[in-house]
């Protein structure tokens, strides 16, 4: 049976942050993930998952001055060792949380720099950051967004995120893929699914087009499911969605696909 992890940044938006890891355990959750720690003290956010019995499964890196719309530092030139630092920083609280994997943001295209130059910093920023993480035996991830949600973000297909990772060649560095992004920018998810499955470190999904539960919209997630089983994944798929209404009401979905493999 796949593995589900609440993305507490998202899911039960009703209560507090602090509130939301037991709220997670009570729905039946094992993972958690969310976007950024960095605001609470790492001790104090391990001592949540303790104390509902949660594993952390991601969260991303330091992505500059989010409020100030940056989304990503790893593909602008002059700012490696910000990039750097911020690998560092991540791995502090990833090793008190005891968290296998974190994303990297690429970050938003900068004017007037041309798209290789941009990829060359990416590739190097990415190849340091896998030897910082293999210390720790931590992964590192990318995941192509696509432009609808993030304008400008620099990574927005599997087959660019594909060729970067050949090109860092980190076996630690690989794919995490988001089906809600994929099916925006790309389409044809199911053949990505199968030919980039040897990348997969990491999923995540919502309902296409409004990011709400995976049972609202045009794709058919349930058949997604059914792939990634017939394929043996066995990571955790975060549930990365803005809930329509009550968290735990629209649940139904999980319901629906943990009694159909349970029969």
């Amino acid at each position: 049976m796949l593995r589900f992890a609440a993305n507490l940044s998202f899911l039960y938006p009703e209560v507090e942050f602090p509130l939301r890891f037991a709220a997670a355990a009570r729905d039946g959750f094992r993972g958690v993930e969310f976007l950024f720690p960095y605001a609470y003290r790492a001790e104090e956010l391990a001592r949540h998952l303790e104390q509902n019995g949660l594993e952390q499964v991601l969260f991303n890196c330091p992505c500059g001055d989010w409020q100030a719309g940056e989304r990503g530092l790893a593909i602008l030139p002059g700012r490696e060792a910000e990039c750097l630092a911020a690998v560092a920083a991540a791995l502090e609280y990833a090793r008190v949380l005891r968290c296998p994997r974190l994303h990297l943001l690429a970050g938003l295209v900068p004017a007037g720099v041309e798209r290789a130059r941009l990829r060359e910093v990416y590739v190097g920023n990415l190849k340091r950051a896998g030897e910082l993480a293999a210390e720790s035996g931590i992964e590192i991830l990318i995941e192509p967004i696509n432009t609808r949600d993030i304008p400008g973000y620099f990574l927005n297909t599997q087959a660019e995120a594909d060729a970067i990772l050949a090109e860092v060649n980190r076996p630690n560095v690989g794919l995490q893929m988001d089906l809600y992004h994929c099916q925006i920018a790309e389409g044809d998810v199911s053949a990505k699914i199968k030919h980039f499955f040897p990348r997969i470190r990491h999923m995540q999904i919502a309902g296409v087009p409004e990011r709400q539960e995976p049972d609202i919209g045009e794709v058919n997630y349930l058949y997604h499911f059914a792939t990634l089983e017939h394929l043996g994944y066995a990571g955790w798929i975060g549930c990365e969605y803005r809930p329509r209404g009550d968290t735990t009401t629209g649940l139904k979905w999980l319901q629906t696909y943990q009694t159909s493999r349970a029969s």
